[in-house]
């Protein structure tokens, strides 16, 4: 297990240096960079001023000074500063990781405790109005983009309520806080429920099938006891894939949905610091969800011994 570890961190980090070199140069591979987009906006280009300018930021190095001295400020948690902002770059982002990570996990929990479930229910009554039901339930989650589905909850909420939900980003209290995040976690997670129930319930139904199954019903065992203590506890291990990898997706997969409910979140930030080409904010943005993604596959690893006996890491 302890060499199995070590591989896996070593890994992690391989993977984490060969991102920040692949981020680092593709940003500098697009055409145009602040400079050009600040003196464009101007309207005047003094090549004196453009090349002071440059120097200032440190966009007239070397490619590989410049990935080296990002690095070292990266491994010190110097971060740099924002181009545009011109304020540190961890001050940038700090305060909107809370508020992703609030919705990506609202939205986690909704999928989870909403498509699990429904996935059990649908395998068990194979062939019912109900699965068929929630097959279309699924489907549809599957086919509705998030940020259509946001935008029919804000329109319905003017039509109904002449108004629209408001994000608070600062809530006094749990449940103003769940009152903000709720439409939106949902209208994202909706589609992650989908993926969810669908994924329970094959893995259901190819697990309802095997023998020993057959016996614990023949052993007099209560339906409830077959499908959630013998089934699901061996069902479980993709839907746990799946779920991993929402969680890393919905980090930095919330780009439209934030900017639909007008959420200052990190992947809109994103977004924004992208059209700006401002380099430190997007560097360190993007590590940080290679981060929680290598994590998130890890945690993955680490829960497939935990739910499933049969699997040992060995040395």
């Amino acid at each position: 297990m302890f060499a199995y570890l070590v591989r896996r961190l070593a890994l992690m980090v391989v993977t984490l240096v060969g991102i920040s070199i692949v981020i680092f140069f593709l940003l500098r591979i697009v055409p145009g960079n602040i400079v050009d987009i600040l003196f464009a906006a101007a309207g005047y280009v003094d090549p004196a001023e453009k090349a002071n300018l440059e120097r200032e930021l440190g966009i007239d190095q070397p490619l590989v000074v410049q990935y080296l001295h990002w690095i070292g400020g990266l491994l010190r948690g110097d971060l740099g500063f924002s181009y545009v902002s011109e304020k540190p770059a961890l001050e940038e982002i700090l305060p909107r990781i809370p508020i992703t990570a609030r919705l990506a996990g609202l939205a986690l929990l909704f999928s989870t405790s909403i498509g699990i479930p429904l996935g059990v229910i649908s395998a068990v009554r194979q062939g019912t109005r109900l699965d068929y039901a929630l097959r279309v339930v699924s489907l549809s989650g599957l086919s509705l983009p998030s940020f259509w589905l946001g935008l029919l909850i804000l329109t319905a909420s003017v039509s109904m309520f002449g108004t629209m939900p408001i994000f608070n980003p600062n809530p006094r209290d749990f449940w103003e806080a769940f009152a903000t995040y709720a439409v939106p976690a949902a209208a994202v997670g909706f589609r992650s429920a989908a993926l969810t129930m669908r994924i329970t319930r094959s893995s259901m139904l190819e697990v309802l099938r095997q023998d020993y199954i057959r016996t614990a019903r023949a052993k007099g065992a209560s339906e409830a006891s077959v499908n959630f203590h013998h089934a699901l506890k061996n069902a479980i291990l993709p839907v746990i894939t799946v779920v991993g990898i929402e969680a890393a997706f919905l980090i930095g997969g919330l780009i439209v949905t934030e900017t639909v409910f007008n959420i200052p979140g990190v992947a809109r930030f994103l977004v924004e610091a992208i059209r700006w080409r401002d380099y430190p904010i997007v560097q360190n943005l993007v590590m940080f969800i290679a981060v929680v993604v290598v994590v998130a596959n890890f945690t993955v690893d680490m829960l497939y011994a935990v739910f499933d006996p049969r699997i040992r890491y060995t040395d």
